[in-house]
């Protein structure tokens, strides 16, 4: 499949099948994310794989986004290593890229996602829920499944994104 072609076609699925992800699957969208570009190639991010319906249900606790969380066969928090960072900014940066390439690899393996961002709230609970010290900072949490629904998407016209066309006024 053509690359804008994935782009175009994914879209954030919120429930999924009972169907378990095959492991290779899941190494091929976390190679995904590893490859994913950064400042000086510090490569900032940590994955935490959850798998286990009860840890998914602890988790899915500290979020309005819960049903998502428990009906999915994988999430996938994802840390910025603080150790790592340089700047946080780029960093934070990078770690989008990071996730955005996991979104696209799951899709063209025929996997749906949800990218997970309300559970920022409880980002040190997440982290005293999986033991881990406050160098992880919480950047997301990634559900993945099998679709069990089709969503639709609509995007704004071009001419309503770009700030240098004859249309824009900077003072909205």
């Amino acid at each position: 499949m053509d690359i804008l072609e994935i782009i175009k076609n994914r879209r954030s699925v919120r429930k999924f099948t009972a169907q378990e992800i095959e492991e290779e699957k899941i190494e091929k969208i976390l190679e995904a994310g590893r490859w994913a570009p950064s400042g000086k190639n510090n490569q900032p991010w940590k994955f935490y794989l959850l798998k286990e319906k009860a840890k998914l249900s602890e988790l899915a606790n500290l979020t309005v986004d819960a049903p998502i969380i428990k009906n999915a066969t994988l999430c996938v928090c994802v840390f910025l290593d603080k150790n790592l960072m340089y700047d946080r900014t780029k960093d934070c940066q990078a770690i989008g890229a990071c996730i955005q390439n996991m979104l696209l690899e799951a899709h063209s393996l025929g996997i749906s996602s949800c990218w997970l961002g309300e559970i920022l709230k409880n980002k040190d609970k997440v982290n005293q829920l999986l033991n881990l010290s406050d160098r992880y900072e919480l950047m997301a949490v990634v559900a993945f499944g099998y679709p069990a629904e089709k969503p639709k998407s609509t995007r704004k016209l071009f001419k309503e994104l770009v700030l240098n066309t004859n249309n824009t006024n900077d003072s909205e």
